[in-house]
């Protein structure tokens, strides 16, 4: 366990969501699992992510998995993923060949196994991470390397398993402070700035001065940014940046690490 210490240190002090990904892909992959996919959302409602555009989905796996994996929604039909949802803690996937093969998964369910039987995902584990609201819900699945079998999953589970929670637990807590990646949710340097001023107290006048623009033109910022956002109010606004950690940001150091967003 004392080995992975540096590791954690490392993640806890990483600036970018492509930085932790890759340090903690680079702990994952020599134990067998070179795919991974995790996905966040601070807007869980039933079952549903929310729009996907307010989630962070993150994965290993080529393009063409990611998008049918992610894209194509069929992360949302998997039993593990109404498993993740409906619990906190983690698992193997033995659980999942076993409701297979007794017949007690959904028609869908049974359909996402095969599909994923199809692109080499047969074991793995789950790790489905508490959350401090009642609309956020984090997750991360370690897909196990093709010709893996689920005694050797359960091996490495029952070898590794402080460790993989650790390296997890600790990823997942670092993600979900730092800024999402860009997507339809960025905004402008001007929109954050106006954003973080409105959140501050200030009226429409007040940041045109402290902006050094007209009011007419901070209004205009802030109804980009609510677009941007998909809100209809600025208030609303302040609130889901601040949710999507967009605003009050430091800007991130950048060390060259790419990791692979889908």
């Amino acid at each position: 366990m004392t080995a992975v210490l540096p590791l954690l240190t490392h993640i806890a002090e990483g600036t970018s969501v492509d930085e932790v990904w890759n340090l903690a892909g680079q702990f994952f992959r020599p134990l067998g699992f070179e795919r991974m996919n995790y996905g966040f959302t601070r807007f869980l409602h039933d079952r549903s992510v929310g729009d996907p555009d307010d989630a962070i989905f993150l994965t290993t796996a080529d393009a063409e998995y990611a998008r049918r994996y992610f894209h194509n929604g069929l992360y949302a039909k998997t039993p593990v993923y109404r498993w993740a949802v409906a619990n906190s803690g983690a698992c193997t996937w033995a659980w999942v060949k076993e409701a297979y093969e007794s017949g007690k998964l959904t028609p869908e369910e049974k359909q996402a196994v095969e599909q994923n039987a199809a692109m080499g995902v047969t074991a793995g584990i789950s790790v489905s991470f508490p959350e401090t609201t009642t609309r956020s819900k984090g997750a991360l699945g370690l897909l196990a390397n093709p010709g893996m079998s689920h005694a050797q999953v359960e091996a490495i589970w029952e070898a590794r398993r402080d460790e993989i929670l650790a390296v997890a637990h600790m990823m997942h807590l670092k993600l979900i402070l730092l800024p999402q990646p860009a997507a339809k949710r960025s905004l402008t340097e001007r929109q954050r700035q106006a954003l973080e001023w409105v959140a501050d107290g200030k009226t429409t006048q007040d940041v045109a001065m402290l902006m050094q623009v007209s009011p007419a033109m901070v209004e205009k910022h802030l109804r980009l940014a609510r677009e941007a956002l998909c809100v209809e109010t600025t208030t609303q606004a302040v609130a889901k940046a601040s949710l999507l950690n967009i605003i009050f940001q430091r800007p991130a150091h950048h060390n060259g690490a790419g990791a692979s967003l889908k």
